[in-house]
């Protein structure tokens, strides 16, 4: 039960919405999807000299933010200006973070078919923020991170995806260790949640639906392909919710299959403090993924 309660977290102080900064800047706008038949809202960190310099191209991590917040959620958190501070000493280099709207999607299509978050994501979203902006279209520079519900949107889509993706990060992501069986009986008692989980997962949760995006699953049937990513998660030992078990799993798991990646549980619970104190590595583990392409013949 206290899996699904988590998914309200994260949420941060409102007022603070700046879009300008000293060195970069930000811009949000609205992508009309056909897929989804609405309008999904987007923001883009864009890095110093992007303007001037209209013939560099640059690398593009996607963050995926957590259940009731939304694109905005690392410009109200003051996440964007402690990426800004990152650049101004030198720690990371150049790149263009982008932060669609995601709901409570989950950042997949629903078990009914009716939200096809993924293809939307994957088929409209990605190839047009590849288009409009200066970006090096190849996978070594495209990367992936999110927290919480994002932090399971960012491993699904990595996972299932590794031809896309080169690095994937997740921060307390909502990685679930009961089984499909566990969860109904959760939801049972769950309130208005569970419509909410319903939509995206079924009611009752659809087993084969809820396979194909596990993390777990798909670390599992794509393990070759993994070993070619760059894999980072993280999770406080007191996450009030549980996520820490879900988190020390992908981890054993991944280690047992012998995939290298990075994992840390440090002191903390699920918020926005324990987010922030450790997105700065977070961001320089893409940025030294990214560097480590860029040394590589495409």
């Amino acid at each position: 039960m206290r899996w699904i309660l988590a998914f309200l977290m994260f949420t941060v102080p409102s007022g603070l919405c700046p879009i300008a900064f000293a060195q970069g800047r930000v811009e949000c706008s609205s992508f009309s999807s056909h897929i989804l038949n609405r309008a999904v809202r987007y923001c883009v960190m864009l890095p110093p000299g992007y303007e001037t310099d209209v013939q560099k191209k640059y690398p593009v991590l996607y963050f995926l933010h957590g259940l009731g917040e939304n694109e905005q959620t690392l410009l109200r958190s003051g996440g964007w200006g402690l990426i800004e501070d990152l650049r101004q000493e030198r720690k990371i280099g150049d790149f263009l973070m982008v932060a669609p709207e995601g709901w409570g999607s989950f950042f997949i299509n629903s078990a009914d078919g009716r939200e096809r978050y993924s293809d939307f994501f994957l088929s409209e979203f990605l190839p047009y923020v590849e288009t409009r902006y200066r970006l090096i279209r190849d996978r070594r520079s495209r990367g992936v991170t999110g927290l919480s519900m994002g932090g399971y949107g960012a491993l699904r889509l990595a996972f299932a995806h590794p031809e896309l993706f080169a690095s994937v990060s997740a921060q307390s992501p909502a990685l679930i260790t009961e089984s499909p069986r566990e969860m109904n009986a959760d939801l049972r008692d769950a309130g208005p949640l569970a419509k909410l989980l319903g939509q995206v997962f079924g009611d009752p949760i659809n087993v084969t639906h809820w396979r194909q995006n596990n993390p777990f699953d798909l670390a599992r049937k794509n393990q070759a392909q993994l070993k070619t990513e760059a894999i980072y998660v993280n999770c406080g030992e007191q996450d009030e919710y549980g996520f820490a078990a879900g988190a020390t799993r992908i981890h054993k798991q991944l280690l047992a299959d012998g995939i290298r990646h990075a994992f840390h549980l440090y002191s903390g619970g699920h918020s926005a403090q324990y987010f922030l104190s450790h997105l700065g590595e977070t961001i320089e583990f893409h940025w030294h993924a990214f560097a480590g392409a860029a040394g590589k013949v495409r």
